[in-house]
């Protein structure tokens, strides 16, 4: 990942109504929700959650796909596990946190030292 994607991604991410919808799309895992469940749980109203929804898809850690008269919105997993995996490779020394492959389930497995 490039710096202008992970500087897009936190600006993304860096405003309250967002970072909270992100998290409840984590939540629910890959199924994702309705717009409308998204808008009721947060106390949003649908055209406020409707900007901060284009903002977190514009930004590539959402995704969204019509269902009837519905739209279902899923956080991208594959997009975080990438800035993870930026920051912790990047910014962090190999002795302080790794990412290994479990072999087992074919996930990442970020492990961080107890230190400082």
């Amino acid at each position: 990942m490039e710096i202008q994607k992970a500087t897009v991604i936190f600006d993304a991410l860096s405003q309250e109504t967002r970072l909270k919808a992100f998290r409840l799309l984590v939540e629910s895992g890959p199924e994702g929700l309705p717009a409308g469940a998204i808008s009721e749980q947060l106390q949003t109203p649908h055209n406020t959650l409707s900007f901060h929804l284009n903002q977190l898809s514009h930004a590539g850690i959402v995704t969204s796909q019509k269902q009837g008269r519905s739209v279902i919105y899923a956080a991208n997993f594959e997009a975080m596990n990438a800035l993870i995996s930026f920051m912790v490779k990047d910014c962090c020394s190999r002795d302080m946190a790794q990412i290994r492959e479990d072999e087992k389930t074919g996930c990442s497995i970020i492990q961080l030292s107890n230190c400082c």
